[in-house]
């Protein structure tokens, strides 16, 4: 039996637990990759997968997770060794009796835009662990622990390019229903079921006790099957284990099955007797589950935004008729089109239109650009607009979330060219009622030919809800009847077909006078018809106003909250001003790293730079912290907002160097360092991001650092702070003993903490002075210290 006949069978699906667990009881030594044991001690992974099949598991993890280039980088081994060794031990162990899932994990760096790896090269890293696991027999791959829904997009195109494996998705959130890096639950669903995952979820992190508002919230945004692998509860940072009991660990998931969820195996600190119990409990269960309707929606990697009320495209990212635009693109001034994007979300855009298309230019180069540059600065999803299959293409691989294609028409021979693009990516489309004879003058003629559109759709396997219709705004100075027919049109299509609706507002009125008073009532006219999506300049308050006005009136605006915001006596927090007139605060909290450092230079003219750095950039930085400790923002928009001020920091220290000498002042200096044994270093890397952006002097060490290299470093940098991170309980121990060897060697720092093991008691426990729960509670911890 294969993957898919095993989901598509009555019955749950039994996963087996952890294997980091199983490995360090049977003695891996600290610091080695966990994936070389199917090298040097293939007993033990014959043993640990014999015990899961013994409890029950129907497919069999192998040792693969961290087998990528980048982790195995100075081991001496390559992905297809190691994982062609991990992958046959797991086959010699169950037979034909289990299947073998090929098991691949984070590759241990962020990417771009928060980071700096390339997602051609996560992709490249990951199609060679796909292709080696293929030729080694893997039945299935799993890609699990991910929290960066751009790696998972990576991860999972290469498994789709390179392989014909079904493939699980899990993903692992926090409290808060969201990821390391902000992913939420609708978004990562959204694009995963699009981009042809065979079944989703989320495993570690967090106990089974706290997986059922994750896997309720996630059963509502896809019809997939779910999977849930969860930890054994909260690790003790002492190395006891963790909290709760195995019969504690199947009661929970019975309650899961009981939600619908499909796969159910264990994660970290899970062994077979955990899968053994969860074994009983389900076999007194049935699998019942009632398959969504999941609405029509789009996402970012970030934020999710459902058609369930009308909802404003901007339209300014467009070169047609916008000459400052036409030279932006041609001199490739990208400041200027974030510009764009920061005004119209300011002003009310919940999605952008992107067109980039210009003769003179590569416009497939130029949409990649465009793409990755917006997503680092806004969380608004995307309508890439283009003629040019080849841009589009780009543009939808290098996309973070599910976009919109805009668009297709009736010809067939556009319809056959860009609708498998759009299935491949898992896209909503925008279908516009015209075909080779031109468009329809009447409206049964638009609605005739977005029912053509609509069945192409569907039998290219795109769903109902991401068919988007737009009836054609004609100008009626040239076709009188043109506005009559074309809300006519929308009527129908909305009636007739169900579908949503788009609309280019602003052409109604070309060569009239009083374009914003035909603009805002045509648009008010087609909301009334059924018009779900406009396309507009959202900078222009009429417009916007007409929106809320209509939300207000049509009760979807729930007291009257929305419109109250925005009129209600208090004033509107005013747009992100252009480029000209941006503040470097501004900047740096938008994250715009080029004009940061324009503005920093400007700033410095009449500033002086100890004032800019003191009076302006920390407080800036203040301001995002607080918007990310309050959930307004999230990692990634911390880590632009960090680099936009580093290229200000950049500035200041060159005019302080040609001030003073040489010499460049700095608010003090920490010492980091992951501990011995402990290989994780992403949770480290950012604190340094945000430690060097606030002004300090950040001496970083590495990973799996010896004691005695850390104490050294702080005698030769009399580094008041030192940071030490561990994301492992088996490398809390290298942590206890860093620091107790700091004290006995008498150096007069204090010692701050983290990790995703770790707990505010235990720290206090090591002897540490502070526990920092993120990267802006350590750069709260160095304020302590240096004032």
């Amino acid at each position: 039996m294969d993957f898919r006949t095993l989901l598509n069978a009555p019955g749950f699906v039994r996963l087996d637990g952890a294997m980091g667990t199983m490995l360090q009881r049977k003695g891996l030594p600290v610091g080695m990759a966990p994936e070389l044991a199917g090298l040097e001690h293939p007993d033990w992974l014959l043993e640990i997968h014999r015990a899961y099949l013994a409890a029950g598991a129907q497919v069999a993890t192998a040792n693969t997770f961290g087998a990528s280039a980048l982790k195995l980088a100075g081991t001496g081994c390559t992905p297809e060794t190691v994982i062609a060794a991990n992958v046959s031990l797991a086959r010699q162990a169950v037979g034909d009796r289990a299947l073998v899932a090929l098991d691949i994990g984070p590759l241990g760096q962020l990417l771009e835009p928060t980071g700096t790896l390339r997602f051609d090269d996560a992709y490249d890293c990951f199609a060679q662990m796909v292709r080696a696991g293929a030729k080694a027999g893997a039945d299935l791959v799993l890609l699990e622990t991910m929290t960066d829904l751009y790696e998972v997009k990576a991860a999972l195109l290469a498994v789709k390019e390179n392989s014909s494996l079904p493939v699980i998705c899990t993903m692992t959130f926090e409290d808060n229903r969201r990821t390391f890096l902000g992913c939420d639950l609708p978004s990562m669903a959204l694009t995963l079921e699009g981009l042809g995952a065979d079944a989703i979820g989320v495993n570690c992190s967090l106990g089974p006790r706290e997986f059922p508002a994750l896997l309720e919230e996630l059963a509502r945004w896809t019809s997939l099957p779910l999977v849930a692998q969860p930890n054994a509860g909260l690790p003790d940072p002492g190395g006891k284990g963790y909290d709760i009991t195995p019969e504690e660990f199947a009661d929970s998931m019975a309650d899961l099955a009981r939600l619908g969820v499909k796969c159910l195996g264990g994660c970290c600190g899970t062994d077979p007797a955990y899968i053994a119990l969860t074994g009983e409990r389900l076999d007194q269960l049935t699998y019942r589950r009632s398959l969504p309707q999941v609405p029509a929606a789009v996402c970012s990697g970030t934020r999710t935004v459902s058609v369930d009320r009308v909802r404003i495209i901007g339209e300014r990212i467009n070169p047609t008729g916008k000459k400052r635009f036409k030279e932006a693109l041609l001199r490739e001034d990208m400041d200027y089109i974030l510009d764009q994007a920061l005004q119209q979300t300011g002003a009310g855009a919940d999605l952008l239109d992107v067109n980039v298309g210009l003769p003179e230019i590569d416009e497939p180069a130029m949409m990649v650009r465009t793409v990755k540059a917006l997503q680092g600065v806004t969380d608004a999803p995307l309508q890439l607009d283009s003629s040019d299959r080849q841009a589009l293409e780009a543009g939808l691989r290098a996309y973070n979330g599910k976009p919109i294609v805009n668009s297709v028409n009736g010809d067939d021979q556009v319809l056959d060219a860009l609708l498998p693009l759009v299935k491949k990516y898992g896209a909503a489309v925008v279908g516009l009622t015209l075909d080779r004879n031109g468009i329809p003058k009447t409206a049964e003629e638009r609605l005739a030919v977005a029912r053509h559109i609509l069945d192409k759709a569907l039998a290219y396997g795109i769903r109902r809800e991401d068919v988007y219709i737009d009836c054609l705004t004609l100008t009626v100075s040239a076709e009188p009847q043109a506005a009559a027919e074309t809300l006519k049109a929308v009527a129908l299509v909305k009636e007739e077909l169900g579908l949503k609706t788009v609309l280019g507002v602003s052409n109604i009125s070309f060569g009239l006078p009083g374009r914003p008073l035909i603009n805002q009532n045509f648009l008010t006219m087609a909301m009334t018809r059924g018009l779900d999506l406009p396309i507009l300049n959202p900078n222009v308050e009429a417009m916007t106003a007409a929106v809320r006005c209509y939300h207000l009136l049509t009760n979807q605006d729930a007291d009257a909250k929305a419109f109250i915001a925005a009129y209600g006596g208090t004033p509107a927090a005013p747009s992100p001003a252009p480029a000209a007139g941006r503040s470097l605060a501004d900047t740096v909290i938008h994250g715009l790293k080029g004009e940061a450092h324009a503005a920093a230079r400007a700033l410095l003219e009449t500033t002086a730079p100890m004032e800019v750095v003191n009076g302006v950039l920390i407080p800036a930085l203040d301001k995002v912290g607080a918007d990310f400790e309050a959930g307004r923002i999230f990692l990634p928009q911390l880590i632009q907002a960090a680099g936009a001020a580093q290229a200000a920091f950049e500035v200041v220290r060159e005019r302080l160097s040609s001030d003073s000498g040489g010499e460049t002042a700095s608010r003090g200096t920490i010492v980091l360092a992951t501990v011995q044994g402990d290989i994780h270093d992403i949770g480290k890397n950012i604190v340094k991001v945000l430690l060097e952006n606030y002004g300090y002097t950040v001496v970083d060490l590495g990973r799996d650092v010896d004691p005695a290299a850390v104490a050294e470093a702080v005698r030769r940098h009399e580094a008041p702070l030192v940071g030490l991170s561990a994301l492992m309980t088996t490398t809390l121990g290298s942590m206890e003993k860093t620091i107790t060897l700091l004290h006995e060697e008498g150096l007069s720092c204090r010692v701050m903490v983290g990790g995703a093991v770790l707990t505010p008691d235990y720290a206090r426990k090591m002897g540490a002075d502070f526990y920092s729960g993120d990267a802006k509670e350590s750069v709260d911890i160095a304020k302590r210290i240096f004032g």
